[in-house]
């Protein structure tokens, strides 16, 4: 078992990121629109022990898939989008906030019967004090499930995939289950790999490498649906990099700050994608995804990395 300290050269990055502006990358999934509103709180309301936040502005930023989608075009990759919105104006909004950075959104399919899915943040002084989440829940089989993510669509996406040579990242969300063989890459959670292996997460030691129970589900998880790289999350705790025939690698964070990690594992598979496409090896690319949530933390909101602030990143 390795624990990975070493880092990519500035120029490697560097030429990754220019190598990954040449791709093309189709987010398929879930796609929501993140709804903030800011304030702050100076008293408790009398009504109840809850604080009273003082409105200051509001914001839209897009989420779920298609903040992964805003993660690659933010790092100057040609992307598209596939998913659902609502014949509303939250579709709308969310449409055009895409359009706006330069996201194709010619696979956004309108269905008048559901809204579009909206997750509203109450942030009072840099910290999360509500989320409401607004959505319709037809058919809830995976991914962030929402209902766009179904077997069929999967099994599609498989077949194609494989048989033109084209990786195939997915973030499991075992709400529902779905047969996740065969996958290029799947991003899973500390939580989510307990629950996609129906183990109890009894135990929790601040070497995951020691981590008896941590290492079993990843074996598990390897073993069972045999994805060709598995990158586990770990929070404050970093990643885990697993492939079949190796020994796992503990790749620390390298976070200064933590503000919010709306959207960290968006960034993540977004990241990491990216460095594979652009020609590196799964621990490059986890080295990169891990740089780049380590910035998005940083900040307050669903946010996203620019290639100046990963460089400037490595150089640190």
């Amino acid at each position: 078992m390795v624990v990975n300290n070493t880092t990519l050269s500035v120029e490697r990055v560097r030429r990754l990121l220019t190598a990954g502006n040449r791709a093309r990358i189709l987010v398929i999934g879930d796609v929501m629109l993140d709804h903030f509103i800011w304030g702050g709180v100076s008293r408790i309301s009398p009504e109840a022990p809850v604080p009273v936040v003082e409105f200051e502005r509001e914001s839209f930023m897009p989420g779920g898939a298609a903040n992964v989608a805003r993660n690659l075009a933010a790092l100057n990759v040609f992307t598209e989008v596939f998913g659902m919105i609502g014949r509303d104006e939250n579709g709308r909004r969310l449409k055009d906030l895409l359009s706006g950075q330069k996201i194709r959104c010619g696979g956004l399919l309108t269905n008048a019967a559901r809204p579009t899915s909206v997750k509203t943040r109450i942030v009072a002084h840099q910290q999360q004090v509500v989320r409401i989440d607004r959505e319709t829940r037809d058919v809830i089989v995976g991914d962030y499930g929402k209902g766009v993510v179904t077997q069929p669509l999967l099994n599609e996406l498989k077949a194609l995939c494989r048989a033109r040579g084209v990786w195939l990242s997915f973030d499991p969300k075992p709400v529902h289950r779905l047969n996740l063989a065969g996958l290029s890459l799947i991003t899973p959670n500390r939580k989510e790999a307990f629950e996609l292996v129906n183990l109890t997460d009894e135990t929790r030691c601040p070497n995951p490498l020691a981590d008896r129970n941590l290492m079993l589900a990843a074996e598990r998880l390897l073993n069972e649906l045999r994805p060709a790289v598995l990158l586990v999350t770990l929070g404050e705790s970093g990643m885990l990099l697993c492939q079949r025939g190796q020994q796992p690698v503990h790749i620390p964070t390298v976070a200064q700050e933590v503000f919010d990690v709306s959207g960290a594992g968006d960034t993540v598979i977004a990241t990491f994608t990216l460095g594979i496409v652009a020609g590196a090896s799964p621990l490059e690319a986890a080295r990169l995804a891990n740089h780049a949530a380590g910035i998005v933390v940083g900040k307050v909101g669903t946010a996203t990395t620019t290639t100046d602030e990963l460089l400037n990143s490595f150089q640190r």
